[in-house]
């Protein structure tokens, strides 16, 4: 088998992300990015990336640079053999060394990597997670992923929706939260009130602003660790992602502060190596590889053993379509000890109707998929519907 074409497609959902004051639920990403790997077996692969779109597809369709380090994704991947997708990460990241290392790169490799399990998958009529090796669950307990609403009486409507959904955990992040302790107190306090003991609660700092006017919004440590304290007292499970992505001593501080509360970080970093300076520099509690980001179902099987042997959790960044939810429910599948799929519940459509089997929630549950690669196929028709590039 070979791979004749590799695709980025960009969609355009039409909106973009409302104020952070508006008292509603997140519409999501303005623009999607997909990526599309074809052979001469008729199989193809697909994968989703959080990536700015167009960057990405510039990356993958770039003319060559003249030797290796400067090259495109497409470039490097026509005419080889799909299986191989240990040889085709190397290739990759050898081919975009200069540029392609971290960012954009990184991601469109990641997606290419997801796309080549899909493939794998399809072609041996097997899913992703029999391809990692193990299945250790059937079914993974999901979150609501949501922005922070502005007022308590907004965050308490919200969780009462969530609830009333099916959800038993609900994670709240940016929006109004991160400018005022006192506010981000206040707002998770309500967020408890209305959910009760029974419902897990995790928070996402943020650590740069959602407005154009201030984006750079920073808090010292101590403050972190300030509210850290309080977020404990009110059963909050982990606080996610509040300082900068390499500022891995800062976050060993608040973990070394904290009981009860995990420190979870890792959505926007990229290559091994960096999740192990997390977990061994940064003491994080909860490793977050975002699969579309971090280096793909490769990296991220090599993550979750990482977490494994240091004792500390796994839990994958996806907040996308439905296609980074399935790579990410094979990868909880591998994980010996799992604890969530994260669940997008943006308003936007197209982020959770992108594929033809829906991955539903049931009982506060998600199956993880079983048909042949990643599980879900996507729908062509919405494709063509709502691309642009």
């Amino acid at each position: 088998m070979k791979i004749t074409n590799v695709e980025a497609i960009v969609l355009d959902t039409g909106k973009d992300y409302p104020n952070p004051a508006q008292a509603a639920e997140a519409h999501g990403v303005r623009f999607v990015s997909l990526i599309r790997i074809d052979t001469d077996a008729g199989i193809t692969g697909w994968s989703d990336i959080e990536t700015q779109p167009h960057v990405g597809r510039a990356i993958v369709d770039a003319p060559s640079g003249g030797q290796i380090g400067f090259e495109s994704v497409r470039a490097a991947l026509i005419g080889e053999n799909p299986f191989e997708r240990e040889r085709l990460w190397q290739k990759l990241y050898r081919y975009m060394a200069y540029y392609g290392r971290q960012g954009a790169g990184m991601q469109m490799m990641s997606g290419v990597d997801i796309a080549l399990w899909d493939i794998a998958g399809k072609a041996c009529g097997q899913p992703v997670w029999a391809l990692l090796g193990a299945k250790y669950r059937d079914h993974v307990k999901a979150y609501a992923s949501t922005l922070f609403r502005p007022t308590p009486d907004a965050m308490k409507r919200a969780v009462a929706d969530y609830l009333q959904q099916g959800f038993r955990a609900i994670k709240f992040g940016w929006g109004a939260f991160g400018v005022d302790l006192a506010l981000d107190v206040q707002l998770v306090k309500a967020a408890r009130a209305e959910a009760g003991a029974g419902v897990d609660l995790m928070v996402d700092g943020g650590w740069y602003g959602t407005g154009y006017d201030q984006p750079y919004r920073s808090r010292p440590v101590k403050d972190w660790i300030k509210l850290a304290l309080q977020l404990e007292e009110l059963d909050v499970f982990w606080l996610e992602d509040f300082l900068h992505p390499e500022n891995f001593a800062g976050y060993a501080e608040v973990a070394r502060a904290t009981r009860t509360l995990r420190i979870a970080a890792g959505e926007q970093l990229a290559g091994y190596p960096d999740f192990e300076r997390l977990a061994i520099e940064g003491h994080a509690h909860t490793l977050q590889p975002d699969l579309s980001r971090c280096g793909g179902l490769t990296v991220g099987r090599q993550i979750a053993e990482l977490a494994q042997r240091r004792g500390i959790d796994c839990v994958p960044h996806a907040w996308l379509t439905d296609l980074l939810k399935a790579a990410s429910l094979h990868l909880n599948a591998y994980l010996i000890h799992s604890l969530y799929l994260e669940f997008n519940v943006s308003t936007a459509s197209l982020l959770n109707n992108l594929c033809l089997q829906q991955l539903h929630m049931v009982d506060g549950m998600i199956a993880i998929p079983n048909g042949p690669g990643l599980g879900v196929d996507v729908d062509e028709d919405i494709v063509a519907r709502f691309r642009v590039a």
